[in-house]
């Protein structure tokens, strides 16, 4: 028998039962539109968590205080892991292809200037760290490369900060309270957003040796150093590793590039796409159970349009071909509709929540297509098998 007769017997089949054709096609367009929706969510968190990290620029290596994975005792113990300092940060700063370096401690604290009061995020940073994380001053300067020591008390406001405590009056050269000490203001940010759910916009920035000051602190919380291009950060954590164990005696420091951390969050969120893409599966499998229902119905139903056959001289294989192209149709089919259906839903989505670059990944589209005719194959099996092996006489007698 020709593929084109195949085709219109099991077209032919299809529309002779509309309505439960459409209801069993449909179990596969729910399992394909979940799939392609969960899988397009999934790749736009995906894309919008690396592009936080990105924006921020990647040849950074982080140094913190500790050693992470060493074994010793439970975790919680007090720890005896030497500080970083002031002048480990200036050591490496003076560390090959190094291109820049800023010391930071963090913390929340109240801020009053011109009458008003606001509890925000203070960023104790050096001078390089503006070009460090790609950040722009939109007027004034940032912090100037005082002496590390003892900087003067300057303060540059990030753009939301800003327009809090001046509104839109100009906040050059005004004086801002933070705890017992005051800084003068010499710069505002241009806006950069939000990073981990920290408001850069909502934050002031003032030198590293105040901070550690106002939050009472003999060591720095991390040191951020930037290296040249197109140098591997193997080669760049080596050279800080040689001077910081020189400089304590032991590895009792973390390095982390920003390579790693690419590395492992795409690592987590491929899990996470993946994991969402699984749930949607659950209708598949829903869809194909519906597949093997109808076509085992179908045999029962078209026992005497079997018997014909065979006895007209149509080989087993035949029947079995015809069965299983009925089976393949409806599954493609409903995988079309499921694919037009779940990326409809993914755009409509994308347009309700432009924050969150929802995308349709087109390898899962081709790979949901594939799946659902895979599924209407392997549904239709059983039944199919069924009709091929029916005897011609007994299914010409049977009502």
């Amino acid at each position: 028998m020709r593929w084109q007769d195949f085709l219109h017997l099991a077209l032919r089949a299809l529309t002779a039962h509309r309505l439960r054709s459409f209801l069993t096609l449909l179990g596969i367009a729910v399992g394909i539109a979940a799939v392609i929706l969960l899988t397009s969510i999934g790749e736009g968190l995906h894309r919008f968590v690396l592009n936080e990290f990105t924006q921020f620029g990647t040849n950074i290596v982080s140094v913190q205080p500790g050693r992470r994975g060493a074994k010793g005792g439970p975790p919680g113990l007090p720890s005896t892991a030497r500080e970083l300092t002031l002048d480990d940060a200036a050591a490496l700063a003076r560390a090959p292809y190094v291109t820049g370096m800023t010391p930071s401690v963090s913390g929340n604290s109240e801020v009053r200037a011109n009458g008003r009061v606001r509890r925000t995020f203070i960023i104790g940073a050096g001078p390089d760290m503006q070009r460090a994380f790609a950040m722009q001053v939109k007027v004034g300067s940032f912090l100037p490369p005082d002496d590390a020591e003892n900087p003067r008390a300057f303060l540059v406001l990030g753009a939301t900060l800003r327009q809090e405590l001046f509104g839109n009056d100009n906040p050059l050269g005004e004086r801002v309270q933070i705890g017992s000490e005051r800084f003068r203001v010499i710069g505002v940010m241009e806006r950069k957003g939000q990073f981990l759910g920290f408001d850069l916009d909502d934050a002031a920035y003032i030198p590293t040796a105040r901070a550690m000051a106002l939050y009472n602190r003999s060591g720095l919380m991390e040191i951020s150093v930037t290296y040249a291009e197109g140098v591997p950060a193997a080669r760049v954590t080596g050279e800080i590793r040689k001077i910081l164990v020189a400089r304590h005696g032991r590895e009792d420091f973390t390095l982390v590039t920003q390579e790693d951390m690419l590395a492992t969050l795409s690592n987590i969120l491929d899990i996470l796409t993946a994991a969402v893409g699984a749930l949607g599966g659950i209708s598949l499998l829903v869809g194909a159970v519906g597949i093997a229902t109808i076509m085992t119905i179908a045999v029962a139903e078209r026992t005497n349009e079997i018997g014909l056959l065979v006895a007209l001289g149509a080989r087993r294989s035949t029947v079995l071909g015809l069965f299983l192209g009925e089976a393949v149709a409806l599954a493609a089919i409903g995988g079309l509709v499921g694919l037009a259906l779940g990326a409809g839903i993914a755009r409509l989505v994308g347009l309700l929540a432009p924050a969150l670059p929802v995308t349709t990944p087109w390898r899962f589209v081709l790979v949901a297509e594939a799946v659902a005719v895979l599924i209407g194959l392997a549904a239709g099996v059983l039944p199919a098998r069924k009709a091929a092996r029916l005897d011609a006489v007994e299914a010409l007698r049977a009502e």
